[in-house]
């Protein structure tokens, strides 16, 4: 080889396809170290196409939409670096409660990631496929000009859809935990943080390099306010004052949607080309009116999209102080903000002589505890209250508070795919996905109904409960185990635990047991292809404890599989989802109130989500969107 073409000078004489096709073995950061590393190499790793290349190996959307996507960013480099941050976020996340199922698909939308919920429901007579799928908006990460994020979280409140604006705390690259927090922040030169310039987008090193190490500059305010050692996790607070503290923060920082942003969150499907030609136009014009409201906190129909030369304080970020009043004002009917059994007084922990009241009495306590019979008692409140941080030392511990996003990855323990949640925590929590493999061809999501031929209804049984089920692989005891735990159920009332094993079989024994029919939904004769012994949920000891009974699962034909319950026939019929397809048939219906929208923490047994009015006093508000 030539002198003359070794080293970079390689490089440089390559097209840039060529390059840009060697570039997909290369992460983020390895294209910004060439860079970095050799100046004649700067224009090569800025060029469109390398990182038009590198948004494709992300693999979020397909190259089609990155093309659609790239006229909201400055540049696919930044369309990378936002594809990076929101990647781990994809996918499944449920939460214990409501029993019925509370499931949160994260989906592309347009530059951004959206959080839909599932509504519990039941299937009509066009089944699952053409039916359309109700589900609410939880929230959106929209992309920044510069590849940035900004957050919203949706809800409903007196009748009226709101945003509540706030930013992306840090995304984990393995996060399984999902949490919706109050943040405090520094000021930086005497002013305010902007999102852009305030937001971890990646607590791991390794992520936050993918795009650029200039980008390193982002998170240092966060950095250093970690450093700094006064930092109070919103995770140590008692949960009442966690409860208390986003809904004071979401009730001031809350924008009505106004009509000319109350449009489709992504678009439909590319076969109905009119439409899907449509949706982009209002997409790309919803997205600029939503970056707008959120730098400006307007919350009517903003026109002027021309950013004024001096930025106002960021809107989504509150004065501590202005917190401290509104939470006195709520709390001066109740006893505690700060403690969980009512022996802390808030309100006088908001005044330098409350201050000292509270440090007197927990002095005598203390000395009482010595000489008094009650000694045990008074060193398991103290424990208590030393297990909480308190309220006032996280309102201290930044200049500014606003609502954030945080995926973090916690150690969960976690009982048939199901993992074991914190009653306490406003949080979801993400399913492992399985890809199906040769050995493990059936793990995934699957949905169906009771009945056969599947999703007819009857004359007595006009709709069908629609359930949603895990697939998942497990190996006990030499045996594997294929067990379907359920994650949405359609019925009114809930008849099984949330979380629980639908069936169980054994992919290693087969069964003799015919199929009871000979016929599909359409006439055709059924073929089996593979039968499996199992198990299925039944009556047990109460609803907690469900029993089970024998039975066998089916492979037919089409991809079709049912399970059948050996002593009473009934059989459950399941097909593998498409839930972004679904979605974008799927009808929008209105969000909960925002807290319980993020994370439903109440213990029910009925369809919450469904109990949403139907009538509004709001104009701007839409209640059913056909997506």
């Amino acid at each position: 080889m030539l002198p003359e073409t070794c080293g970079s000078s390689l490089f440089l004489a390559l097209p840039d396809d060529v390059f840009a096709i060697i570039s997909r073995s290369l992460l983020p950061r390895d294209i910004c170290n060439l860079g970095v590393c050799c100046k004649s190499l700067c224009a090569l790793v800025a060029s469109e196409k390398i990182w038009l290349s590198q948004c494709d190996v992300v693999g979020i959307v397909p190259t089609r939409d990155l093309v659609d996507w790239r006229e909201g960013v400055s540049s696919y480099k930044a369309l990378c670096r936002f594809l990076v941050s929101v990647k781990p976020l994809i996918g499944i996340w449920v939460h214990q409660n409501p029993e019925l199922g509370n499931v949160v698909y994260v989906m592309p939308g347009f530059v951004s990631v959206v959080g839909c919920r599932i509504i519990p429901q039941e299937l009509g007579p066009l089944g699952i496929e053409d039916g359309p799928i109700l589900w609410a908006p939880v929230f959106e990460i929209i992309g920044d000009f510069d590849g940035s994020t900004t957050f919203f979280l949706h809800g409903r409140e007196k009748g009226c859809d709101f945003f509540y604006p706030g930013s992306v705390k840090s995304v984990d690259r393995n996060c399984n935990v999902l949490l919706l927090e109050v943040e405090p922040r520094e000021k930086r030169n005497g002013c305010k943080l902007f999102p852009s310039q305030s937001v971890v987008h990646h607590s791991n090193e390794e992520i936050s390099r993918k795009v650029s190490r200039s980008n390193s500059g982002l998170s240092r305010s966060q950095r250093v306010l970690g450093q700094s050692g006064t930092t109070v996790p919103f995770v140590r607070l008692a949960f009442v004052d966690r409860r208390k503290l986003l809904e004071a923060v979401t009730s001031r920082v809350r924008q009505k949607v106004p009509h000319t942003v109350s449009g489709p969150l992504f678009s439909r499907l590319r076969d109905d080309v009119e439409n899907f030609q449509n949706d982009l136009v209002a997409l790309l014009q919803r997205r600029s009116l939503l970056l707008q409201m959120y730098r400006s906190g307007c919350d009517h129909d903003c026109t002027d999209l021309t950013a004024s030369a001096e930025m106002p304080a960021d809107p989504t970020l509150l004065e501590p102080n202005d917190i401290r009043k509104s939470l006195d004002r709520s709390s001066s009917c109740s006893n505690s903000l700060n403690s969980d059994d009512g022996q802390m007084h808030g309100n006088n922990r908001r005044s330098i002589g409350g201050y000292f009241r509270a440090s007197i009495k927990q002095i005598l306590r203390k000395s009482s505890s010595v000489n008094g019979g009650r000694a045990i008692s008074k060193c398991n409140s103290s424990s208590s209250e030393n297990r909480h941080a308190q309220l006032h030392e996280f309102l201290n511990s930044g200049d500014t508070i606003g609502l954030a996003l945080h995926a973090c990855t916690v150690r969960l323990s976690s009982y048939r795919a199901w993992p074991n949640m914190h009653d306490t925590r406003f949080a979801l929590y993400k399913l492992p996905m399985r890809v199906p493999r040769e050995d493990q061809e059936y793990a995934g999501l699957w949905g169906g109904t009771f009945g056969w031929p599947p999703g007819r209804p009857t004359e007595d049984k006009p709709g069908k409960a629609l359930f949603f089920l895990l697939l998942s692989y497990e190996e006990t005891e030499g045996k594997r185990l294929l067990i379907a735990t359920k994650i949405l159920e359609g019925t009114h009332y809930v008849l099984h635990p949330n979380g629980s094993a639908m069936f169980i079989v054994n992919v290693d024994e087969p069964s003799l047991d015919p199929f009871p029919w000979d016929n599909d939904a359409d006439s055709h004769p059924v073929n089996v292809k593979y039968a499996f012994m199992g198990e299925g949920i039944a009556n047990g000891y109460g609803f907690r404890y469900p029993g089970s009974k024998p039975g066998s699962l089916f492979i037919v034909q089409n991809g079709l599989l049912a399970f059948i319950w050996k002593e009473s026939r009934a059989v459950l019929t399941l097909q593998r989802l498409n839930l972004q397809e679904l979605l974008k048939k799927g009808e929008r219906v209105p969000a909960l109130p925002p807290i319980a929208n993020f994370s439903y923490l109440t213990k029910s047994y009925s369809n919450v989500f469904a109990g949403f009015s139907n009538t509004s006093t709001c104009s701007s508000s839409q209640h059913v969107h056909r997506q």
